[in-house]
């Protein structure tokens, strides 16, 4: 598959489309979801065009693989939700079809502020 100039979150990166900005560097943009499912609901993107985890793995420097991973925890300092806080999260990634990924661009969702309960039901 190849990278969509024109999903949303290329879009936001862009500027083209405003979001509620939490954090950016150079590797990541982090912003909250429109459509919250916990008290928290936060996205952390990185900056490249990534589709989804096994292309960013894949293609992406080891630069950039740190500073996505640095970001997830810097956003959840941020937010209050870290586990060095005495509190904690859950950081998902759906990855294609199957995994239920709705926007090709590699995204996590970092879900917190309250118990998050089960992985899946």
């Amino acid at each position: 598959m190849k990278y969509d100039d024109n999903n949303i979150f290329a879009k936001i990166l862009r500027g083209e489309i405003p979001c509620k900005k939490i954090y950016e560097d150079d590797f990541v943009l982090s912003f909250y979801d429109i459509s919250p499912q916990k008290k928290i609901h936060a996205l952390v993107i990185p900056k490249g065009k990534y589709i989804d985890l096994d292309d960013f793995n894949s293609n992406a420097s080891n630069e950039e693989i740190i500073g996505l991973m640095k970001g997830v925890t810097t956003v959840a300092k941020k937010l209050g939700i870290s586990s060095i806080d005495g509190k904690g999260y859950r950081a998902l990634a759906n990855i294609s079809d199957d995994g239920g990924q709705e926007v090709p661009h590699l995204h996590f969702h970092l879900f917190g502020g309250e118990k998050v309960g089960k992985m899946v039901s």
